[in-house]
């Protein structure tokens, strides 16, 4: 790990040293496992009031929040937003990338007529298929297969095992991590004609994924029944999220690991989804919408609302009736001792 003395971290933050600046920084921890020679981060006065127990020889701290009076001694970095700051002090320790040798791996496999762009890194065990076009500086990790007619941007990064399907098209600066399946068959059935099996469904389009698009390891967006399913740019998707077939999603939208979005269902631009929610098909989420985890959404959300709870409603709804449910042990006993009464009269 490499080393930083406190004036050339603020320095690297744009922020301004309180205390003493002649510490050297070897590294970054949570405020309550900091070592003397770490720096560790404060955004918030409920953690302001935990820094006198930490030994963490530097704080990176929000302006906003006020230096307590016994840590008026020690070294901090003042910065407009803490958190913000911290991605720039992170980057300064990261370790080095990681990737394939440039070039090809002589394990991978490539069809003869894909088309592979500059300064590409395609690791061992890779497989291309037919008329697979892939843009310059793109990273393959080992084992990663794009399959026949697909098509990928510039600069994408995909890691070890990530499985693209056939006529997926792929922005540029996209991401996609360790086991991902991009473009498998949707969940598509219906009874048989006698009435004594299941028939599955025929899924001949494909998955659009936009520029700047992030996807966690394990995910999987499957491709249309007929059209596209789509994947706005900018949006971030976490582990283990599954994605149906023909779901369109909106522009820079945030949605956390676990969560399943069934089939034919839109969201809007900049919507958040908690972890573990699960959202209905054929339905419509506006922009800007705000899902609490483990929500269960059944029925159509208006731009700009939060909504929470299963089934899922309104923020400020279920919060009352969360508050009512409380009181219901109370409203049982007295019911019972009114009941109890009036026999006895």
């Amino acid at each position: 790990m490499p080393a930083y003395s406190i004036n050339q971290i603020a320095e690297h933050v744009d922020g301004q040293v309180s205390g003493p600046a002649d510490l050297t920084v070897t590294g970054i921890e949570i405020l309550d496992k900091a070592t003397d020679t770490q720096l560790s981060f404060i955004r918030s006065a409920k953690f302001a009031e935990q820094w006198a127990n930490s030994k963490a020889g530097v704080i990176l701290l929000s302006k906003s929040i006020d230096i307590p009076a016994s840590c008026a001694d020690r070294s901090a970095i003042l910065v407009d937003d803490a958190d913000l700051a911290l991605n720039k002090v992170i980057e300064l320790f990261a370790p080095d990338k990681l990737c394939p040798a440039p070039g090809v791996h002589p394990t991978a496999v490539i069809a003869a007529s894909a088309t592979i762009g500059k300064d590409c890194c395609i690791g061992p065990h890779c497989v291309i298929g037919d008329n697979v076009t892939l843009g310059d500086g793109c990273i393959l990790h080992d084992s990663v297969s794009l399959h026949e007619n697909s098509t990928f941007g510039t600069n994408c990064e995909f890691f070890s095992g990530v499985i693209v399907r056939e006529r997926s098209q792929i922005g540029s600066h996209v991401i996609i991590h360790s086991n991902a399946v991009i473009g498998a068959d949707g969940f598509g059935y219906r009874p048989s004609e006698d009435g004594r099996g299941i028939v599955k469904i025929p899924h001949i389009g494909n998955v659009i994924i936009g520029n700047g698009v992030e996807i966690g390891a394990n995910a999987c967006i499957d491709r249309a029944k007929f059209s596209s399913t789509v994947i706005g740019d900018g949006t971030k998707i976490d582990n283990l999220c599954q994605i149906a077939h023909n779901v369109v999603i909106g522009r820079m939208c945030l949605i956390a690991a676990q969560c399943g979005i069934a089939g034919s269902t839109t969201l809007g631009d900049g919507v958040q989804i908690g972890g573990q929610a699960g959202i209905r098909d054929n339905i419509h989420i506006g922009s800007g919408v705000k899902l609490a985890a483990c929500s269960a959404v059944m029925c159509d959300i208006p731009a700009g609302e939060t909504w929470m709870g299963v089934p899922a409603r309104e923020q400020s709804v279920c919060a009352r009736e969360v508050v009512a449910a409380r009181k219901l042990p109370e409203i049982v006993k007295a019911y019972k001792e009114f009941t109890k009464q009036m026999k006895s009269e």
